[in-house]
């Protein structure tokens, strides 16, 4: 069996989101999914502290947001092949009934809402980023609320936060084609 758990050139998922995924016997796909997001999350957190060493924030929650965003679709498998938001809401339910606080489980919502949220922070921005751009996507209004915060942080004008961010992120989507395929060689079930 294909096993993206052992068969991965990735970085590794936090150990608690690993427990959590074995709880409910993710479909492989989807641990793929969350491996990819979380390494290019952990690049993100990387390339971004290096360039912006003013930004305060948590790099375990955004690496644990990574890992664990799309935990509903352990449930909503449906959702693994087609678009659907119910996983948003279950992922957060079945996060708690597993003894993840609500402050920590918030990701599972916050990826795909983080425009419509009112209380959305750093955190939630780079997990975000990182499930739009390990497929190549950029998205030009989350992009701009990283650079006004980044530009807070740093006191840099918002062009130049935007240009180190644009070269940090041209340097992330580069390799989507390669992760993309990764993911597609598990199955969905």
């Amino acid at each position: 069996m294909n096993d993206p758990f052992l068969n991965s050139a990735y970085r590794q998922l936090p150990p608690e989101s690993v427990k959590l995924l074995r709880q409910v016997a993710a479909p492989a796909r989807l641990v793929a999914h969350l491996i990819l997001v979380h390494d290019v999350a952990a690049t993100l957190v990387e390339r971004i502290t290096a360039a912006f060493p003013e930004i305060n924030f948590q790099q375990d929650e955004v690496l644990f947001g990574a890992s664990i965003h799309d935990f509903g679709k352990a449930i909503d498998r449906a959702e693994l092949i087609e678009p659907g938001m119910q996983h948003e809401q279950r992922g957060i339910e079945m996060l708690q009934s597993m003894g993840i606080s609500k402050e920590r489980a918030r990701f599972a919502y916050t990826h795909a809402n983080w425009d419509s949220v009112p209380t959305v922070n750093f955190e939630d921005l780079l997990v975000s980023l990182a499930d739009k751009c390990w497929k190549g996507q950029r998205v030009d209004k989350l992009e701009s609320k990283i650079v006004a915060l980044l530009s807070a942080a740093s006191e840099k004008p918002e062009w130049e936060c935007y240009a180190e961010l644009d070269e940090i992120l041209q340097g992330v989507t580069k390799d989507a084609d390669a992760r993309l395929a990764w993911q597609q060689s598990f199955n969905a079930s």
